[in-house]
């Protein structure tokens, strides 16, 4: 690894064991920051790379962070934005009236459509600027709980299963 002339450019920021061991820290922290990472704006690259120096910044597992960012895509996108609104809604209550409906999509007229869904998107404006972040923490310390939760679970199955295995054969002896 240290001899690729890209990632060399990064010195030992990417030796970092924890950036590549699965571990119930680093997983979890790696869904977290994968969570928030996924809410930012702009293209997938963005979303990796933001993922990316979230797991160098706190030394959690870098694949798990860069590929929790794809539960952000072109079909719950919209929806977790509707959700982020609502959110920062709650922020400022009875200062905004219900938005304009997002514009129709028109693949004939895609750039057309982008610019429409733009700006549609800036008139949004405090709500979602708020909501968003709120949105993008909240779905982060669920995510980074629910694995340790989950991770705790299996590791307390698999010794009761090894004890019970044990027990099994003591007893056949």
């Amino acid at each position: 690894m240290r001899q690729n002339r890209y990632i060399a450019l990064f010195g030992t920021l990417l030796l970092q064991p924890n950036l590549w061991h699965l571990h119930r820290r680093s997983v979890s922290g790696g869904v977290a920051a994968g969570l928030f990472a996924g809410l930012v704006p702009g293209t997938h690259v963005v979303k990796f790379l933001v993922a990316a120096l979230f797991a160098i910044g706190f030394r959690v597992n870098l694949p798990v962070a860069v590929a929790v960012t794809l539960y952000s895509n072109p079909f719950t996108i919209g929806p977790m934005y509707v959700i982020a609104y609502e959110i920062g809604k709650l922020f400022f209550p009875g200062e905004f009236a219900a938005p304009n409906p997002p514009p129709d999509f028109d693949w004939s007229h895609f750039g057309a459509w982008i610019e429409a869904f733009f700006a549609w998107l800036l008139s949004l404006g405090k709500p979602l600027a708020v909501g968003l972040p709120t949105l993008a923490v909240g779905l982060a310390a669920a995510g980074y709980v629910f694995v340790r939760l989950a991770w705790r679970g299996y590791v307390i199955f698999a010794w009761r299963r090894r004890r019970r295995r044990r027990a099994a054969r003591g007893s056949i002896s």
